[in-house]
């Protein structure tokens, strides 16, 4: 189905519609190559950052490992999910924002339950449909049917799923007869709660071309998911609902960097 009338915002979910949602990238878990403190200095640390992102003005924060690389193609060890529970609660607990969950790479079972267990309001699913070979691995088995049926089974329906569109940092050769406008009907039919449009890699843009293609084919939100910076906000804007940043908050636009309260500042700024 085509439809161009703009989605009415995620009233429920986010504050804004043109909601600004910051990552909060945890320092790297036990077990991950580059762990180096403890899940106890980890939570307060995530806490601190999400704290920030909520006074500058943010609408929303994702919790992410993105510092356990290289990943897993299913990292759902029990090392790294009790920590990030532990994490994710800890943040919940901390800021009256909504908080989200995405377990890298491709553990969407995992995120699930940790939003659960931490009173999370929302996961961020890589390869909710259809399959893609990633930097991990191939991703063969697409997570709706078994994430939707585990989110009814916990009773946590109230938790969205934002399908990401084709996972970046993957090649989608095998779905290549597929335009963007397929995904997005795929996820919708499929049960996600809101789409995710992403550049190639971390902080890349995303094209506008495809952007718009997804909000022209749905009445779910629609989220950014890289790339944005100030400058491109107002553009992205004009077709999605939210817009997900993480390396344009930090110094020097790396996302690896500490946050940098004059990119943040700048970012609340460029909002439409």
């Amino acid at each position: 189905m085509t439809n161009m009338t703009p989605s009415p915002p995620p009233q429920s979910l986010f504050r804004s519609h043109h909601s600004l949602i910051g990552m909060v990238h945890l320092r790297a878990l036990p077990g991950s190559p580059r762990s180096s403190t403890t899940p106890q200095a980890i939570a307060a640390t995530a806490v601190e950052e999400a704290a920030r992102l909520e006074r500058a003005g943010f609408d929303a924060v994702i919790v992410e490992n993105m510092h356990d690389r290289p990943y897993l193609a299913d990292a759902s060890g029990a090392d790294t999910v009790a920590t990030f529970a532990v994490a994710t609660a800890a943040v919940v607990g901390a800021v009256k924002i909504p908080v989200g969950v995405q377990i890298l790479s491709g553990a969407n079972l995992a995120a699930l339950a940790v939003a659960h267990a931490a009173g999370a309001k929302f996961v961020r699913a890589e390869g909710f449909v259809f399959a893609a070979v990633a930097d991990e691995g191939l991703i063969a088995n697409a997570c709706a049917g078994a994430l939707l049926r585990e989110r009814k089974r916990l009773g946590a329906e109230s938790i969205r799923i934002f399908a990401d569109l084709r996972k970046k940092h993957s090649s989608h050769a095998l779905t290549a007869d597929l335009d963007i406008a397929a995904w997005t009907r795929a996820a919708e039919f499929f049960g996600a709660d809101g789409m995710i449009v992403t550049g190639s890699e971390t902080a890349m843009p995303v094209d506008e071309g495809e952007l718009a293609a997804v909000r022209a084919t749905t009445r779910l939100p629609v989220l950014v998911g890289s790339g944005a910076t100030p400058g491109t906000l107002a553009g992205l804007f004009r077709h999605a609902d939210a817009v997900i940043v993480g390396s344009a908050l930090k110094v020097d636009g790396r996302w690896d960097n500490d946050l940098d309260e004059r990119r943040i500042d700048a970012l609340i700024a460029a909002r439409p």
